[in-house]
This record gives structure tokens, sequence and C-alpha cells, in this order.
């Protein structure tokens, strides 16, 4: 009995042994849990998702790659916070910082109707104060959005010239997106019109820095034509468009491959714009085109849904009547066809009344010809003076009586014909208008066809010999930079800007020649330019200094007045510094007082941000 007792205890005590051993086991298991989870916890709060934890009995062993030192000891310090210090393991590694290769710096600016917005990353060395005022005087007044971020790695040697250059763009384009970074700037924007799209890109191309590539993208509005026109013919002078509308570019490649398949050989000329009268435009006008190469010549006119098909007075009547009648079942449902075939006129006397307005290189215009009664006459001569003012316009007419109908309203339409010609000859006759001559517009041709089409209907006959002179292009013929200063110069050489006596009050005999300045400039966009204050010698520096800075501004504020946009002038006032005559006497002192005009060019060395902004400049464009 009493060795059974005894093996009753010893199993009892082996057994509490093993339990024991268990709890002791999972109470651990239950703390390394614990642990583990609350110092992981712990470091994605501090943003640490770098670092993981791994638990081994009461130990905490935190692993992973810190991006510096000081994250590496920030990670201890998390985890001491949650469990006794010396359970933690440090079993991390530190990113290898040599290794690590500096950020492309890279700005994208939005400017529209409700401010601007800028974003990207800067070096840390940037002129913030400068770039803010100058971003703050582009928006003139509109909200401005500041979301630069800056890291401080060595400054790219082109970033400061790129930078300086995407600002300048940003102050000519009211509407524009302008991605910068330190080898290129890509600008996009939109303008008001073809003619400031010309405008801005050649303002754009002038004082590109170097070493700084460019991609300039600036659409303008399709323009709206009305009525919506074209106007094929072939003739013995071969195929050849007076007008050409499309609606898109799909349309402009059905329309010139029905007109080579005609023998057209010239380059487009087919204007893409709104106003399509019909979605089946193109297949109208690639009918029509079929149907004047099937007779062997002649004309075909769409204005809107109005077709006119004309042959050649050599066109058989069988072979017309037959390409009209399958011309006008394929056309589509909304268009309307007119035809006609022209006869060899009977012979006269005195020929056919002919009406001839000619204009000459000088301006100098000359009416002549037949006209069906006075006031007619006198229409005319007011109607031409209109626009070409009374002083260019000589008469020549006389009055005559059985003119057709229409005379007086065909006269009237080739005098604005000709208004579209810089010079030429406008021939007016009761079947046809002949316009020959030289523009600088090259939508001139089509322009034409449309007044007369608008003025004497679809089936006018018009033959228009215009050539476009690239010379005569306002926007292709804009003068340098150097070339606006050169003329300024000839314009104060002559006449010079005066003042009331010790005031910045432009005198009356100033105001012509801020006139003729200002007419140069409304032919230099964008130009750079410095408008410079001097006086004599007479009175304190600090005074004189005032008094000729208030006078360039004044100067600035009269060429605003003149609607000159000054954004890209700079007014500077240099006192009675720089004398260019003697200020001992009366005529020395009277040169120095001068208002001077000079260029402002992007230095050749790098330059500041802050320098480029204090010179307040705007600069250049095109695509390269």
């Amino acid at each position: 009995m009493r060795l059974s007792h005894l093996f009753l205890r010893i199993g009892v005590f082996v057994l509490a042994a093993i339990a024991c051993t268990f709890a002791a086991r999972a109470t651990v298991a239950v703390v390394e849990e614990v642990s583990v989870m609350s110092v992981q916890e712990d470091l994605v709060d501090a943003d640490m998702p770098w670092a993981s934890v791994m638990g081994d009995g009461l130990q905490v062993i935190i692993e992973g790659q810190a991006p510096t030192e000081a994250d590496r000891f920030r990670a201890m310090s998390a985890a001491g916070r949650m469990v006794d210090a010396s359970r933690v393991i440090d079993n991390m590694s530190v990113t290898d910082t040599a290794g690590i290769a500096a950020p492309e710096f890279a700005v994208e600016i939005l400017r529209g109707d409700t401010g601007i917005s800028i974003i990207g990353l800067i070096p840390t060395d940037s002129d913030r104060e400068a770039l803010d005022a100058r971003i703050t005087q582009i928006a003139r007044g509109a909200a401005v959005t500041d979301l630069l971020e800056t890291a401080d790695y060595p400054t790219p040697e082109t970033w400061r010239d790129a930078m300086s250059y995407a600002l300048r763009a940003l102050d000519m384009l009211p509407r524009s997106k302008i991605s910068v970074s330190a080898a290129r700037v890509s600008v996009s924007a939109i303008a008001d019109s073809a003619s400031e799209k010309a405008n801005l890109e050649t303002a754009l191309a002038r004082n590109v820095p170097e070493g700084i590539r460019r991609t300039v993208r600036i659409t303008a509005p399709r323009p709206v034509i009305s009525p919506y026109t074209t106007r094929f013919t072939l003739d013995s002078d071969g195929a050849r468009f007076a007008a050409c509308a499309a609606d898109s570019p799909t349309t402009e490649k059905q329309i010139l491959a029905a007109a080579t398949a005609a023998g057209f050989t010239g380059r487009s000329n087919c204007v893409q714009a709104l106003g399509v009268p019909s979605r089946t435009w193109g297949d109208a006008v690639a009918l029509g085109i079929k149907a004047v190469t099937d007779i062997g010549g002649g004309t075909v006119t769409l204005a809107d849904t109005d077709v006119t098909f004309v042959g050649l007075e050599t066109t058989d009547q069988e072979t017309f009547d037959r390409v009209a009648g399958v011309l006008e079942n394929a056309l589509p449902d909304v268009f309307a066809l007119t035809v006609d075939l022209p006869r060899p006129p009977d012979a006269s006397a005195e020929g056919p009344p002919t009406f001839t307005a000619t204009r000459s290189p000088e301006d100098a215009v000359q009416l002549r010809g037949r006209v069906s009664d006075d006031l007619s006459n006198m229409t005319a001569e007011n109607y031409a003076a209109a626009k070409f003012g009374a002083a260019n316009v000589t008469m020549g007419t006389r009055v005559v009586s059985d003119l057709p109908q229409d005379w007086s309203v065909r006269i009237l339409a080739g005098i604005e014909a000709l208004a579209q010609l810089e010079n030429g000859t406008v021939n007016v006759t009761p079947d046809l208008v002949t316009v020959t001559g030289n523009t600088g517009d090259a939508n001139a041709p089509a322009i034409v066809t449309n007044l007369l089409i608008d003025k004497l209907g679809p089936s006018a006959e018009a033959d228009l010999d215009i050539t476009y002179v690239k010379e005569l292009d306002p926007a292709a013929g804009l003068p340098t930079p150097e070339e606006c200063i050169a003329n300024i110069g000839k314009v104060t050489d002559g006449g010079k800007i005066l003042f009331d006596p010790g005031s910045s009050t432009l005198t009356s005999d100033s105001q012509p020649v801020l006139d003729d300045i200002g007419e140069i400039l409304q032919r230099c966009p964008g130009i750079q330019m410095q408008i410079a204050g001097y006086t004599d010698s007479q009175g304190g520096e600090e005074m004189n200094q005032e008094l000729s800075q208030s006078r360039a501004e004044a100067v600035v504020a009269a060429l605003r007045v003149r609607r000159i946009p000054i954004a890209s002038f700079t007014a500077v006032g240099f006192g009675e510094a720089d004398p260019i005559a003697d200020n001992d006497t009366a005529d020395g002192r009277e040169a120095n007082r001068r208002i001077a005009f000079s260029l402002l060019t992007i230095p050749e060395e790098p330059t500041t941000l802050e320098q480029v902004e204090s010179d307040g400049a705007p600069d250049a464009d095109t695509t390269e």
C-alpha cells in the first residue's frame, strides 16, 4: 500500500510539470504575438512600411532596409516604446546614399481664364521669391496654385535658362500648358485666330536659349465659313480649285482623291472649317468633280447645299444631259442641283459691257468702265473710298443704259474682291468676274470665291489668278527685333519725345512721335524692349533718378493706351547717368534729357532666375 501511494504522488507531480510546461509555452507565444503586432502597427503609423517585425520568444527582431541612418534610429526608438528595449534586436541595413541618382527636375504649368497652376520639382537653391513674384505678375490678379516641391541636388546647367524661357512663353500665352525640364521646353497653347497663331509662333521663335530643345504646338479654332463653298474647274488650263472647304482631314482626302483622278496636281488649298451643311459634304463634292471629269471639262460649285454644274461652250449637249442626270440622282438628298451649258455669245459691235478696277502696289485705285446711272456711280466711288481711302481712288467711269439688272451688285462685288489683293485687277462682265493679282493671304482665293458666290449666287462665273507672295504676308514679313529698334530710332531721330518741365507729363508735340512708334510696335509682337529715361545733371541725383523713372513709365503707359502689348517692356530710369552731350551747355542738357529704346537679349552666360525676372523678359518659339 505504501508503494502505490508513492507512485501516485510521483504521477501527480509529473502531470503538474507537463501542464506547467504547456502553459508557459502558450504564455510566451501570446506575449510574442502581441509584441510583434504592437511593434509592427507602431512602425506603420510612423510611416516606416519598409521595416518588418519578427518574433523569437520574448525577443523582437526588426529587419528591412532603412532609407537613412536617422530612419533606422527612429525604427528602434518606435519599437522600444512598445516593448522593453533590451528585447529589440536590430537586424536592419541602411540604403547606400552614394548610389542614389539625382532626381529629374521638371515643372508643369497650366494657365487658363481662372488662373495659373504650377506643379513639379525644382532645385532647392532656386529663388522662390523671384519665381513667385514673376508668376503672380503673369497671373495679373488671377488665382495661382503653387504645388512646387524642392530637392537639394545640384542644379543642371541649363535649368535656369529653360525655366526663364518657359515663363516668358507663359506670359504671352493666356491659355497654355508648358512642360519644363533641363533639356526641353514643350509648349501647347490655344490662339484666338490663325493670324494670332502666326504672330505667337514668330515671337516664340526669337531669343531661344542655347542647349534647350523646344516643342511648340499652338492651335487656332477652325474658321466658320458661310456659305460653305467648294469650286472646282477643269479646262484647257488644267484642273484647279478656286475654293475648297472640308470639315475633317478624312473629307479633305476624299475631295483631293477625286480631284487627283480628274488631273489635279497642285497642293491642297482646302480649308478645314466649321459650318458644313451635311455630313455627306465630301461625297457631294467628289461626285461633282467626277461629273466635271466625265464631260471633259467645266466647273462645279457647291455653296452650302446648292450644287451648280456648268459645262464648257464646247461640251456636247447629249453628254452634258446624261452626266447631269447621273449627278442629280447620285447626290445626297439634301443637295439641290442647278445645271448650265453655256453657248458662244453672239458677236456685237461694242462687245459686252465691262467694268475694271485696278489697284497698284502704291495703293492707287482706278475705277473705269460702264455704270448704269449716277447713283450707281456715286455708290461705287463711296464704296471704293471706304475700302481704300478717298485720296487713293480715281474715277474713270461713264454712265450708259441697257446694262444687266444686277450690274451694280457685280461692280460692288468686284471692288470688294479687289480689296483682298495687295495689287491687281478685277474685270467685271455680265457673265464673268476675272480677278488677277498678288496677295499676302494664302486663303485669298477661297475668300474671293466665297464673297462672289455670296453676292452673285452659286452660278456666278469667276476666273481667279491670285498669287500668294510671302513678302506681302503680314505674319511672314514681320521685322526682326533689331529692325524694330532701328525703325524706332529713325522715328526718334526725326522727332523727340518731350515732357513738361520738371514733370513726367508728355507734351502734345510728343503724341505724333508716339503714334509712329506704336505703328512700328504693332508689327513687333513679343519684342523684349527696355525704355530708358535720362535727365541732365541739374537738380539732385536722387530726384533726377526718380524723374527719369516716372518719364520712362509714362512712355510705357502711352504705348499701352495705343493698344500695344507692354508685358515684355521694361521701364528704367537712369537719371543723369551716361550723358551723350556736355551738361555745361543748354544744347547739351537738352540732348541729355531723352528717352532711349533698346533691345533686351538673353545673356550668353547662364543667369539666375532673379536676374531674368528683374529684366522683365518674355521670349520666343517654334518647333524643333
